[in-house]
């Protein structure tokens, strides 16, 4: 296998699934709050809902078709670039893929068209069950796709053929893997935070312009108060997935925090220049003992450091480790935009505030930067390991030449730049 062709197999997967992520991360927190915006219709009867609903939708619509035409190029390459992960690990991942088409992609299709041209043509109550369906089938997508992904940082419930393939014996434990539940619920209240996070952009454009447009000004509210609670509860969630990579990918977390000591009392370190070729941080600005306490619960907790790892075992550090900072520091951006517009909301109105509207502009795109930034931890965090401790990346890709992978990543990267 030229190592060449394996470096741009893997930029051109990271390329293509960094592109598709920002849809499904928009159209999963969208679809919902779509099916808010229609209840709050119904039972109100205030044009306001309405008005957001039928605005948001065709933008709801555009997002999908985005996200199953750059879903399926990932299929594709599946089976162009990385045909031994393909082969080999397609008794367990082909059916949790085949269950996402069946139980969501089915229902989302089936409801769409109702939900996008039945405004006219149904009864409210139909047109709203195909829009709480939409939106369900969009939360059962991300569950077989995080199932699958999770299964694949740490497998469980399968076993392996004479001949080096894979077969799910325990289906139960192959859906739900140690660490399916706190990632499940990392990734949709992380889509919920990406659309608010849009919403609230868009809204305060809008009221810096007219600050007393009433859909504006009732959409941002609305996505203010998303905030105030999704985003503290990010951080727990998120807390809650550190310590599962403690005990199920103790690299990974090495990596995350650039530990490459075995010991005790572990520093923090705020940032830091991680340098593999030394195996430690040329230079780094710390608090003491504080890793131990994040990462272990204990100022005294021994953590696993890097060195402990063969070198061809160890993940790329420096890119975990700033990736890692740059979701972290846009969470606590998160956190704090939430309590100043909860502030603002209880003290006046959010929308007389430039300074806040600007600040909600600014952060607009901090969801899919975040999003991106936590996909980067958590499959650059898994090398080498393509399937985590059974099948390294290295072996998993297809026997093709540099030259062949460089000219379809080309291809994409002006296809994309075109369609973008």
């Amino acid at each position: 296998m030229d190592v060449d062709a394996l470096l741009l197999s893997r930029l051109q997967f990271a390329f293509t699934i960094a592109f598709h992520i920002i849809f499904p991360s928009f159209t999963i927190g969208l679809a919902s709050y779509l099916a808010v915006l229609e209840g709050m219709w119904l039972v109100t009867k205030n044009e306001v809902f309405k008005t957001l609903y039928l605005f948001w939708l065709k933008i709801f619509a555009i997002s999908f078709g985005m996200g199953v035409v750059t879903g399926v190029v990932l299929s594709y390459e599946l089976g162009a670039n990385w045909s031994v992960f393909s082969a080999v690990s397609a008794p367990v991942i082909g059916p949790l893929f085949a269950f996402e088409v069946l139980t969501a992609f089915f229902l989302e299709a089936s409801f769409l068209g109702i939900m996008l041209f039945g405004w006219k043509k149904v009864g409210p109550g139909l047109h709203f069950t195909a829009t709480v369906l939409v939106a369900i089938g969009t939360l059962i997508s991300a569950f077989w796709i995080i199932s699958a992904n999770s299964w694949m940082q740490h497998p469980t419930g399968f076993a392996t053929l004479p001949n080096g393939d894979l077969i799910a014996v325990d289906w139960f434990k192959v859906v739900f893997s140690p660490s399916f539940p706190a990632r499940f619920a990392h990734m949709t209240l992380a889509a919920y935070l990406t659309t608010a996070l849009v919403i609230g952009a868009a809204s305060a454009w809008r009221l810096l312009k007219d600050a007393d447009e009433p859909e504006s000004r009732m959409s941002l509210r609305m996505a203010v108060g998303m905030f105030a609670i999704v985003a503290p509860l990010q951080l727990l969630v998120g807390d809650i997935s550190g310590k599962s990579v403690e005990r199920l990918q103790p690299a990974k977390l090495a990596a995350i925090e650039a530990f490459w000591d075995t010991r005790a009392e572990q520093p923090f370190h705020i940032a830091a220049w991680p340098d593999r070729e030394i195996a430690g941080n040329r230079w780094e600005i710390s608090i003491p003992k504080l890793g131990s306490l994040l990462t272990g619960g204990s100022t005294q907790a021994e953590i696993t450091g890097l060195k402990a790892f063969e070198s061809r075992d160890r993940p790329p550090v420096a890119v975990v480790f700033w990736a890692f900072r740059v979701m972290v520091g846009l969470g606590l951006a998160m956190i704090a935009l939430g309590a100043w517009g909860g502030w603002l909301t209880w003290k006046s109105a959010p929308e007389r505030s430039r300074l806040f509207l600007m600040a909600a502009v600014a952060m607009g795109p901090a969801g899919f930067v975040a999003v991106i930034a936590g996909w980067m931890v958590a499959e650059v965090g898994r090398q080498p390991w393509v399937i985590y401790g059974v099948l390294r990346t290295a072996d998993a890709a297809s026997p093709l030449l540099a030259g062949q992978v460089s000219l379809s990543l080309l291809g994409f990267l002006i296809v994309y730049a075109i369609i973008f």
